[in-house]
């Protein structure tokens, strides 16, 4: 069972969170939401688990409603929402079971579709969730959200404020769920996540920018992108950002992705301009785009 969205709209006053969404997820598909914070990505997740109703447009879930079978979808879908939202007083192990009866279900009955996941938060099953650390209060919240065996998993940034090592497991686990034919739609604000995902949809400001494979996207940039670093990378942007043949720059890490507007590129030019700036140790290296740099292209 997949999800469904046409031309879903919702405002909050004068402000447009989402402005005529339109897009699906196959059934079994792992589909990232991808932009930054204020994008729309939570409203559209509570609009879908029907925690929020649009002003305008339809959506399903698997195969449901969001209006008219809200309860149906209730059933059917895990959510785990951005902010940690169990409770905190209770122990691991009591807010799973409180999960589990909530769907009238047990541990024991879906315990093979957590096992992976709480077998490495059990040995902490009688500490408080308040009292874990990020990644396992992460691990505990997928594990509730998955107790009564959903056919969707929305899952709303999980690894927004997490540890690199515990991201790179909480990813791990989302392919292995995958494989268990769930249909995952996950937001996250990091664009090393979307290479991850079997499709992902660009989104900035409440609209939609793209819809593709993460490949795709990337292949759509319009130019020769550059590496440029110097030994001063405050000089180097402000002198590229006044330079006559500058298309765009973005600082990204120890260099600044720059292209030209110019094709090709005439590289000794401009580091002849650089030099007479007072930069030294230019390093000009062609490279390949990511998708945060597709995705600022988009969003210019």
């Amino acid at each position: 069972m997949g999800i469904t969205i046409s031309n879903i709209s919702k405002s909050y006053g004068e402000i447009n969170a989402l402005s005529d969404i339109s897009f699906d997820v196959k059934p079994g598909e792992l589909f990232g939401l991808i932009g930054p914070d204020g994008a729309g990505k939570t409203t559209l997740f509570r609009i879908l688990t029907t925690l929020l109703i649009a002003d305008n447009g339809q959506a399903t879930v698997a195969g449901y409603d969001v209006l008219n079978d809200y309860k149906s979808i209730r059933n059917s879908v895990g959510y785990m929402p951005g902010r940690f939202s169990l409770y905190q007083d209770l122990t691991v192990e009591e807010n799973l079971n409180f999960f589990a009866t909530i769907f009238g279900t047990t541990i024991e009955e879906n315990y093979d579709l957590v096992k992976d996941i709480y077998v490495q938060i059990e040995p902490f099953k009688n500490r408080r969730a308040g009292k874990l650390s990020g990644g396992m209060k992460q691990k505990l919240a997928l594990s509730c959200a998955l107790i009564h065996k959903p056919k969707v998993l929305f899952l709303d940034e999980p690894t927004t404020g997490v540890d690199p090592v515990s991201r790179k497991e909480f990813w791990e686990m989302l392919k292995r769920l995958q494989k268990k034919g769930i249909t995952i739609l996950v937001s996250t604000p990091y664009m090393d996540e979307a290479a991850l995902c079997d499709r992902i949809a660009l989104i900035q400001n409440g609209n939609i920018l793209e819809i593709d494979t993460p490949n795709a996207i990337v292949s759509h940039f319009p130019k020769p992108l550059y590496n440029i670093s110097a030994h001063n990378m405050y000089n180097l942007i402000e002198s590229l950002t006044n330079y006559e043949h500058t298309y765009s720059i973005f600082p990204f890490g120890e260099f600044v992705h720059y292209t030209d507007k110019r094709d090709p590129i005439d590289k000794a030019s401009l580091k002849t301009y650089l030099e007479f700036q007072g930069l030294t140790d230019i390093k000009i290296e062609k490279t390949q785009p990511t998708i945060e740099d597709t995705f600022m292209e988009l969003a210019k």
